[in-house]
């Protein structure tokens, strides 16, 4: 027998930029994203994905994308009409956006290094992302992310993926990004409650890695919550410079291994999603998943319960419900219907159970099991201190 050990290391890179009016006629934000490979020669093919949310709160859209294609005609190439998409949950149960992406690359005899750029939330930076992973094994595409959670979390990473049956994220891949666009000036339109999803995943990441950062929310809830949106820029730049820290240097951008510390409070808010046929939406699920999963660190002495309550209050304060009514549902054994999610949460991962935990404010640890008698307790308290 014979064996060749195959290694070898690749190194990504991608900018993550910030800015406010992305397609003024004199912005050069995009151009220079897409100019990025200077062996290319122009003009750069470009298949544009619109969220349909977005397009319907900026009717003007499209048409300021247009002009601000027609400026760069010379570098950029419109290779079909502007694509729309449904966003949020919905356009990932489907995989008839996904479809539609592949037949119009297809049809358009889209390359490798042609770009997709999708403007959107979450939920269509994950669609598009995987359908630009899958076709020709992974061509380019620009995030241009439209909503808080987006800019702060989900549309700055690596990750991709739409749900199969009732598996959030079931289909995915890890692809990295072309680039990535943060564009504070589409936030001003997202609805009160899309606004505030955002800071449900500033919470997650303040409390397992910056003490400080938490702070500066709960000192900054009012504003945050009436909408300042200097206040709302911070947060989601400091939020995605956390999250992006974590990727480059924990050594695990891919997740091989079973610690996702990005995921606290997450196993719980999965299926609260599927429980409630996405009627809660991801931010909303999250803030009720950090809620109950710092009840559960205190009774387990790794927080103090003064701790507990002042991040289920900060929360609050920010506009967040910690809780919901779903959170009562019991299966068929006795048990809560929520605890289904610690067995879809572990077979995501790959087999063994990994729930990160805060221990303290601004620090973290990973367990192995949960018990689900002190999950009981926990319902239990957030039921009769925060319904």
């Amino acid at each position: 027998m014979k064996t060749f050990e195959q290694r070898f290391t690749v190194a990504y890179q991608y900018p993550v930029t910030f800015c406010r009016d992305l397609f003024a006629a004199d912005s050069e934000v995009l151009l220079q994203a897409l100019l990025r490979d200077e062996t290319d020669v122009g003009p750069h093919r470009v298949l544009i994905v619109l969220d349909r949310g977005l397009e319907e709160a900026q009717p003007d859209l499209p048409l300021r994308i247009t002009t601000w294609l027609m400026a760069h005609a010379d570098q950029v190439e419109l290779a079909a009409p502007i694509e729309v998409i449904p966003g949020g949950e919905f356009a990932k149960k489907q995989d008839t956006a996904v479809e539609r992406l592949v037949k119009l690359a297809y049809q358009t005899h889209f390359g490798r290094k042609d770009t997709f750029i999708a403007l959107g939330g979450g939920a269509v930076q994950d669609t598009v992302g995987y359908a630009a992973a899958i076709i020709h094994r992974g061509c380019r595409m620009i995030r241009v992310n439209s909503t808080t959670l987006a800019q702060a979390d989900a549309g700055v990473g690596v990750k991709n993926g739409i749900d199969y049956a009732s598996g959030k994220n079931f289909l995915g891949t890890f692809a990295v990004p072309y680039a990535v666009i943060n564009d504070v000036a589409l936030l001003t339109t997202l609805s009160d409650k899309d606004w505030r999803n955002g800071i449900a995943e500033a919470v997650k990441v303040a409390v397992i890695k910056d003490a400080a950062f938490l702070q500066w929310i709960q000192e900054h809830a009012d504003a945050l919550r009436m909408r300042d949106l200097d206040a709302m820029e911070y947060l989601v730049q400091r939020t995605a410079e956390l999250h992006l820290m974590h990727i480059a240097y924990n050594g695990d951008p891919f997740e091989r291994g079973s610690a996702r510390p990005l995921d606290f409070g997450h196993w719980s808010a999965h299926r609260l999603e599927s429980i409630t046929c996405w009627q809660i939406s991801h931010g909303e699920a999250v803030a009720v998943g950090i809620a109950l999963d710092m009840l559960y660190a205190s009774l387990l002495g790794m927080v103090s319960g003064t701790e507990a309550t002042r991040v289920i209050a900060t929360l609050q304060e920010c506009g967040l419900k910690v809780w919901c009514d779903e959170l009562n549902l019991r299966a068929t054994d006795g048990k809560l219907a929520i605890i289904e999610g610690l067995r879809q949460f572990r077979e995501h991962l790959g087999g063994q159970l990994c729930v990160t935990l805060p221990r303290g404010l601004g620090d973290k640890t990973e367990v192995h099991e949960m018990n689900e008698a002190l999950l009981e307790q926990a319902v239990q308290l957030l039921r009769e201190r925060f319904a």
